[in-house]
Order: structure tokens, then C-alpha cells, then sequence
């Protein structure tokens, strides 16, 4: 068996696993168990109605945070020319093209989110094996393949986040911070169920959000009210 520290055991106890709690009560119990030493991440964690293996009842898409995500960013873009400029005064770290494209295939990954213009798609196609299993692909779903690199980047600094199910039924995405205010964690965490059962599937039948939780950095998941 695992071994818990004294601080996991010292909160473990403030929620109930018996229990189901509504958006805002799990919230002001789990600020009262994030008591480690740096601002840890909220996360929630839901489990679909659905099954991953049939491609029509994939679940993705993006959500703008309300409050964003207390997270800084760092932002590559591949583009070329005017766009480069365009990126650059917009405030992303990393812009390039082809050169940018190697410092990425010789191990460069210093970077949170990916944009690129449309026409960079074909020669970054060869970085699929990096990005992808990163979740760094640009994409056209996630409208970080675009002309418009200026809205990307700021719609990305604003607290635009991807969701995407795993093969396990599973959507994971960041709240906030900890230290957030409660009712800034509720308002994002509000918009995020809203965002997912927007992207619902027309073929899934009967309950679509079979459970939810919400945890901290290293605390127990709190389970919500469905």
C-alpha cells in the first residue's frame, strides 16, 4: 500500500468518498485541502457516455476561460514573412519557419502551445511524431491553424484551452490555480462543463457525464453532483 505524506493524511478525511458535492461546495472544501507550499493546478476530470473507438462519437474541442488558466505560456508559431512580424508583435516566444521546424526536430520543445499558418502545415506534418503525442500539433479543430496568428496567440493567452477523450472515456483539463478566487475557479469550471456537453455526441443515448471530479495537485478528487 502506498504510503501517504502527513500532509495528504491531514486532509484526506475533509471530504466524504461517500459523498456527492455540488460545483461550489467542492470548490471552497478543495481550497481548504491545497496546502502545499506552491500554487498548486485545479483540475477536473470526467468520465463520458461514450465510446472512444467509434470516430463519431469523438469529443473534442476548445474553451476560452473565463479567468484563464494562471498559467504562463510560452507560444511557438510557424509562419513566414509578414506573418512573422505579425507573430512577434503579438508576443509569441518562438517564431520561425524551416528553421524553427529543425531547432524542433533536433529537440527543442520549449514551448506550451503551437500555431501555424496554413501553408507551414505541409513541412511541419514531419514533426507529428514530436508534437503529437505532446498534444503540440497545431490543428484546424483547435484554430491554431490559422491566417489569423494574431487572434491565436491572444485567444491562447486569454486561457483558450483544447479537451480532447482519451481512450479511457476521459476528459482531463486545468481550472485554475489554487489561489484563484472561489467563485473564478467556479465561473471556469462552469464554462468548461458547458463547453463539453456542447461538444456532445448526437449518437450518444441516455446520461452523457457518467461522473466528475475535481482535485488539486496533490490532493484527493472530490466527487461532484453530475
Amino acid at each position: 500500500m502506498k504510503k501517504r505524506s502527513k500532509r495528504y493524511e491531514a486532509i484526506e478525511n475533509l471530504a466524504d468518498k461517500n459523498k456527492t458535492y455540488d460545483l461550489r461546495d467542492a470548490i471552497s472544501l478543495l481550497k481548504k485541502m491545497a496546502t502545499t507550499k506552491f500554487d498548486s493546478s485545479v483540475d477536473l476530470h470526467f468520465y463520458l457516455n461514450i465510446d472512444p473507438k467509434k470516430s463519431e462519437q469523438m469529443v473534442r474541442g476548445t474553451v476560452i476561460l473565463p479567468h484563464g488558466t494562471g498559467k504562463k505560456i510560452r507560444i511557438a508559431v510557424f509562419c513566414k514573412g509578414e506573418q512573422e512580424k505579425i507573430a512577434r508583435e503579438a508576443g509569441a516566444e518562438y517564431v520561425g519557419a524551416n528553421d524553427l521546424i529543425d531547432k524542433v526536430a533536433a529537440g527543442f520543445l520549449d514551448f506550451d502551445c503551437a500555431v501555424a499558418t496554413p501553408e507551414m502545415m505541409k513541412d511541419l506534418a514531419k514533426l507529428g511524431r514530436v508534437l503529437g503525442p505532446r498534444g503540440l500539433m497545431p490543428s484546424p479543430k483547435s484554430q491554431t491553424v490559422t491566417n489569423d496568428v494574431k487572434k491565436a496567440i491572444e485567444d491562447l493567452r486569454k486561457g483558450k484551452v483544447e479537451f480532447k477523450v482519451d481512450k479511457q472515456s476521459g476528459v482531463h483539463l486545468s481550472v485554475g490555480k489554487a489561489g484563484f478566487e472561489e467563485d473564478k475557479l467556479y465561473d471556469n469550471a462552469l464554462r468548461i462543463i458547458e463547453a463539453l456537453n456542447e461538444a456532445r455526441p448526437s449518437s450518444v443515448k441516455g446520461k452523457f457525464l457518467k461522473s466528475c471530479f475535481i482535485s488539486s495537485t496533490m490532493s484527493p478528487a472530490i466527487k461532484l453532483t453530475a
